[in-house]
């Protein structure tokens, strides 16, 4: 009997990770992915709870861990750079901004995409841009121009999914969030430290630097804005739109805004994936593309490896329809609770005035003394994500590495 195959449209981290389940369960896999290569570039991201343990079953775990950015902990400062609060990395994966094991998007993905390699076949530079989805298989168009058949086809394309549609013509898939986040990668400075450092500027902006371990720093720009479709921008308008909203903004703002000329840029709306269902037919959603929680939850990458691995699971276990069922009845109250933000958030976390970032800073210093500790740790309730918030299923498979359980 020929085995089962699938199609992973995304390239990214969900979905070579479900190639990677896939194959350990003797499924037949192909990526396509529209970029024409890997994309090495992407910001700091964090393994944590059931996604750190779905790496630990795939073995990548000390790889993750040598790749570790080097980050040390967070450290909120003022306009002058001077620190107002800060939390060291906690002992467990769960507490805390920065978690134990930091890396960089791009690195991750590598990571599993090496250990993809030999049993997945990758189609770079090209798309989905049809999907005909039958009783016996589901044929793919892609860009190219090339029909395949396949028994399943999996979209990972993430939070803007461009194929999404074909699957939920008519549904408005994302809730905005009204915030957008400009991510850079710019040169190194003498004065650059192991910290995530981060200023709350007022008027809803932040500015932040974080530590990499490729001898550059991760910045990023984000401001609040009731205003849509600034993500739609020509490079040259966000870059103005950037510079007129930082303007007056001290500390090393003026610094990120310099690099805007020559540094790669990678500027997103903030938003959440809100279905009411992550499959139709033979045609399923995982990721971002099906339940973005958005980076302000700090549990993408988790949801990312965990939606793979329960998605992967179930399909061995059951037919196509059985198993999507039960990939959503597994993994959807996961999905809820990462969605949950703190209350008020965004824009709680980014003060408008200068009265509310005052409020923001007292918090923040209460949160950070050892009184905090002793009195029920408020910064694990300011800052810790559900990372934990679900009981990984085994699934069995002569193709799996050893299985360590939750």
């Amino acid at each position: 009997m020929p085995a089962r195959s699938v199609l992973i449209s995304g390239a990214s981290i969900a979905g070579p990770a479900l190639a990677y389940w896939l194959n350990a369960h003797g499924w037949a896999t192909t990526i396509v992915e529209r970029f024409a290569e890997l994309r090495e570039e992407g910001q700091n991201i964090d393994v944590r709870g059931a996604g750190r343990e779905v790496a630990r079953r795939m073995g990548i775990e000390d790889t993750i861990r040598a790749e570790n950015t080097g980050e040390v902990g967070t450290e909120f400062v003022d306009a002058a750079g001077n620190p107002v609060a800060s939390f060291p990395v906690p002992e467990s994966d769960t507490d805390g901004p920065t978690a134990e094991l930091e890396i960089l998007r791009g690195r991750l993905s590598r990571i599993i995409v090496d250990r993809t390699r030999e049993g997945t076949e990758y189609l770079f530079g090209d798309r989905i841009v049809g999907l005909d989805d039958r009783d016996d298989g589901v044929t793919a168009t892609l860009a190219n121009g090339s029909e395949r058949t396949f028994d399943l086809v999996v979209l990972a394309d993430g939070l803007r999914s461009r194929t999404r549609s074909l699957v939920f013509p008519g549904v408005d898939a994302v809730r905005e969030l009204g915030m957008y986040i400009a991510y850079l990668t710019i040169p190194r400075i003498g004065s650059d430290t192991d910290w995530w450092r981060w200023l709350h500027a007022g008027r809803g902006r932040s500015v932040t630097l974080r530590p990499d371990n490729v001898g550059t720093t991760r910045a990023t720009l984000s401001f609040l804005s009731d205003v849509r479709g600034l993500d739609e921008l020509e490079h040259d308008a966000q870059v103005m739109v950037l510079r007129r909203t930082f303007s007056d903004v001290g500390w090393e703002a003026p610094r990120v805004l310099a690099a805007l000329d020559d540094a790669s840029m990678y500027f997103d709306a903030v938003g959440q994936a809100r279905l009411p269902a992550w499959s139709r037919g033979r045609v399923a959603l995982v990721g971002d593309a099906a339940y973005c929680s958005s980076p302000v939850s700090g549990m993408g990458t988790s949801l990312a490896l965990a939606g793979a691995y329960v998605l992967a699971g179930e399909l061995a276990a059951a037919d196509h329809r059985t198993a999507l069922d039960r990939y959503e009845t597994v993994l959807r109250p996961y999905v809820e609770q990462a969605q949950k933000l703190k209350p008020g958030a965004p824009h709680i976390a980014n003060p408008r005035s200068r009265a509310g970032v005052g409020l923001l800073r007292t918090v923040l210093k209460a949160a950070a003394s050892p009184a905090a500790d002793r009195v029920g740790g408020l910064a694990n309730r300011l800052f810790s994500p559900p990372a934990d918030a679900i009981e990984l299923p085994n699934y069995p498979a002569s193709a799996i590495p050893a299985v360590v359980s939750s």
